[in-house]
């Protein structure tokens, strides 16, 4: 199994993730987890506190700005 940088003091996620339901304005954007680059730089550690049932999942740069916002 890869070594993953998850679990280091002080490593924060690379990615926040999402679930999108509906399209433009009126989309609603739900924060559904984190994901956490691999030490080897070739891939991410998933960590999801839901999985939508539309199977459509968002990743998005992690910004302390939109997290402020709740929304990407």
């Amino acid at each position: 199994m890869p070594d993953t940088n998850q679990n280091r003091p002080g490593n924060q996620p690379s990615h926040r993730l999402y679930t999108v339901n509906g399209d433009g304005e009126n989309a609603r954007w739900t924060d559904i987890g984190v994901a956490f680059e691999t030490r080897d730089r070739k891939g991410f550690t998933l960590c999801l506190n839901a999985f939508p049932l539309n199977g459509r999942v968002v990743m998005r740069i992690a910004d302390t700005k939109d997290d402020k916002k709740g929304r990407a």
